[in-house]
């Protein structure tokens, strides 16, 4: 009985947006025999409770997620620190050490010997 229930019954996805310039958001997900009644589903629970410009039912089926070869592939293996702020915490160190081996004037005066000679 259980198998017949959920080949009759498919899984859907609700998104909703507020306004027409907000981004969609995941809300719940739904079982329903077809994409009308889900609809109708999702349009009753939204109406009741909170004012909506659009609403999305997707079958769940139809959503492709990223196997795992594909997630590994969005790991950078180049060091790409310096496009985070966090990045360039390194420079102060690097400034503080530029400055302390730059060359004064005394020095360089005495690389020339002394002149009054």
């Amino acid at each position: 009985m259980e198998d017949k229930k959920r080949a009759f019954y498919q899984e859907y996805e609700v998104f909703s947006k507020r306004t027409y310039k907000a981004a969609f958001q995941h809300q719940f997900s739904l079982l329903a025999p077809n994409e009308e009644i889900a609809m109708v589903m999702a349009q009753e629970n939204f109406m009741r409770r909170e004012p909506v410009v659009d609403i999305w039912v997707v079958k769940r089926s139809d959503i492709r997620k990223m196997d795992q070869e594909e997630r590994q592939a969005l790991q950078r293996l180049d060091n790409k620190d310096y496009r985070n702020s966090k990045g360039y915490g390194y420079l102060k160190k690097k400034w503080r050490q530029y400055e302390q081996e730059m060359l004064d004037e005394k020095e360089i005066l005495s690389w020339g010997g002394d002149q009054s000679k």
